[in-house]
């Protein structure tokens, strides 16, 4: 269906079928430069190829700092970052000028000014000014906090970051929340990310996926996002940060018992005693173990502490059977994460600037670090919303879970029973779980089962066949094919990937068989075929080998 110069790290995202052939001479696109990315779609009978091109952030010139400024932009209804080409220099790149290229939508540096465009030509191309995987990738990573910023005030904010926690724990614990609370209002006046929500990046994937399905002329289809026929999915986890915490712990999971959740328990190896007996009995209820670090004092991922701890922390997860890490108070370095050798991480929130490092990686969805499966913490914190912020209820909360289900993302829920006795925080997280405790779109998962499934659906592929599409790979049972089309959409949210424009609709193939869709659009969808498969996703620690079955991936009766 599609055909690419080079990999595009948005079609390997969203799992959309495509094949890697390098330009050759004679390609209709030919003419564009060596660093211009070209993404074709095949054509039908009696009709001409489209293509997306992009200047490619891994191959751009040596001259790119003239050509192309790393900024913050507007385009459409969003903010992302990046190199921008502006006009002038994408002229020059531009195939085939006799097709009467023209600038179809502006792209708005942050004061305001039109710096570039999306170009497109008669026939239906288009030309982007920037790489979308580099786009991606800076919000993933939080490179985009580091646009714009001096090397002096970043090494200012690490120092001040290194005295607070070397002075927090010679301060009462009544100085440590006014000093929080009077540092939220500077907080507060971040630009970006957005909060409690900044869909952005979302924004993105829905604008990218209606212009490659204006290419294509028709559906495009990819692989779903959640297993089972689930459109969306629900992640309770908990960090215990002290002795104070791991007593408290039924106040939490007593809730969760009553209501059949599970949820994920991660314990703080060298600062309190963790008994086996805890563990078991955590485990045997279907509960899961993670390792949020070795002394909580802010230490693991700074320089030699973090060779000196890692050892330990290894075996702290050997003896607790967890493949999960949670950084303490969520700090976190792209650089350093997948150094841990943990299946996955839960340290990035989505957004909160109210955390002792800042930011957010923008998105409700899994995605990686290397080989290391990132789950975004995607509601605040309990600590940040009625500790800090002094909310009185959960209100924020349900409207913030309710968002990301209709635009079928991931509710990660962050909670520690170290607060637990605050009544605001018991009845909010009770309302949480009985909000959602009936509804049967929801994928009550564990953090691990999470990470496995995101990682056998990376390793899998869709394939058309004469009768439809069919799954390849360790997905290939749990897993469905969806469909990203130009059309007009039901509702405003009605698509798993949050798309929002009006001109995309998504349809969406139940488990159950084709014939139903999820968008009311009228249009039946190509069936769907699937192909068991027996492979085996093989997930290595440098304590643990662990093998994740299929199997886990499939949603448990609440």
């Amino acid at each position: 269906m599609f055909e690419a110069s080079q990999p595009f790290v948005f079609f390997d995202y969203f799992r959309i079928p495509y094949a890697v052939r390098p330009s050759r001479q004679g390609d209709s696109h030919a003419g564009a430069a060596a660093f211009v990315c070209t993404l074709t779609a095949l054509a039908r009978p009696g009709q001409a190829a489209r293509s997306l091109m992009w200047v490619s952030a891994d191959a751009r010139p040596a001259t790119w700092s003239a050509t192309g400024q790393l900024g913050c932009y507007r385009l459409d209804n969003f903010t992302f970052f990046g190199h921008v080409a502006p006009d002038a220099a994408i002229r020059a790149m531009l195939p085939r000028p006799e097709r009467d290229w023209r600038p179809a939508e502006s792209i708005q540096a942050e004061d305001g000014r039109q710096v570039a465009a999306i170009w497109r030509d008669r026939d239906g191309n288009v030309f982007l000014p920037f790489d979308p995987g580099e786009v991606m990738g800076l919000f993933w990573s939080e490179g985009y906090r580091d646009i714009g910023r001096s090397a002096v005030a970043a090494f200012c904010r690490a120092a001040a970051l290194r005295g607070y926690y070397l002075a927090r724990p010679a301060l009462p614990r009544p100085v440590q929340l006014r000093l929080r609370r009077l540092f939220t209002h500077v907080q507060a006046t971040s630009a970006f990310p957005g909060w409690p929500v900044e869909d952005s990046l979302h924004d993105f994937y829905g604008w990218l996926f209606a212009m490659i399905a204006e290419l294509a002329d028709g559906p495009v289809p990819f692989l779903g996002l959640w297993p089972a026929g689930r459109s969306w999915a629900l992640v309770l986890t908990h960090d215990v940060e002290t002795a104070v915490g791991y007593r408290d712990m039924s106040l939490l999971r007593a809730p969760e018992r009553v209501g059949g959740y599970r949820s994920s328990w991660n314990f703080v190896g060298a600062r309190y005693q963790v008994d086996g007996e805890t563990v078991r009995s955590l485990q045997d209820d279907g509960c899961e173990i993670g390792v949020h670090g070795l002394l909580h004092d802010g230490r693991d991922l700074t320089g030699r502490f973090l060779d000196e701890r890692l050892p330990a922390m290894w075996e702290h997860a050997s003896r607790w059977n967890a493949v999960g890490f949670r950084s303490p108070a969520t700090l976190r370095d792209w650089v350093l994460m997948h150094r841990l050798g943990f299946v996955y991480d839960s340290s990035y929130a989505d957004t909160d600037p109210y955390e002792p490092q800042p930011g957010g990686c923008c998105t409700f969805l899994p995605y990686f670090n290397r080989g290391m499966v990132e789950l975004p913490i995607t509601l605040p914190q309990d600590h940040t919303l009625f500790t800090i912020l002094q909310h009185a209820d959960a209100e924020l909360w349900l409207r913030k879970a309710e968002h990301i289900r209709d635009r079928g993302g991931m509710v990660l829920v962050l909670t520690h029973p170290d607060y637990a006795r605050d009544k605001r925080l018991a009845d909010g997280y009770q309302k949480l779980l009985d909000t959602f405790a009936d509804d049967r779109t929801v994928w009550h998962a564990l953090p691990r089962e999470v990470a496995a499934w995101w990682r056998g659906r990376a390793a899998s592929t869709i394939r058309g066949t004469g009768d439809g599409w069919i799954i390849d790979g360790p997905a290939a049972d749990a897993g469905q094919v969806c469909y990203a089309g130009a059309g007009s959409m039901a509702g405003p949210r009605s698509s798993p990937i949050g798309l929002r424009r009006a001109q995309t609709t998504l349809w969406l193939m139940p488990r159950n068989g084709p014939g139903r869709t999820a968008a009311l659009t009228g249009a039946r969808p190509t069936p769907v075929t699937r192909r068991s498969s027996k492979s085996r996703l093989r997930v290595r620690n440098p304590v643990i080998e662990r093998i994740a079955k299929p199997r886990t991936w499939s949603p448990l009766p609440m």
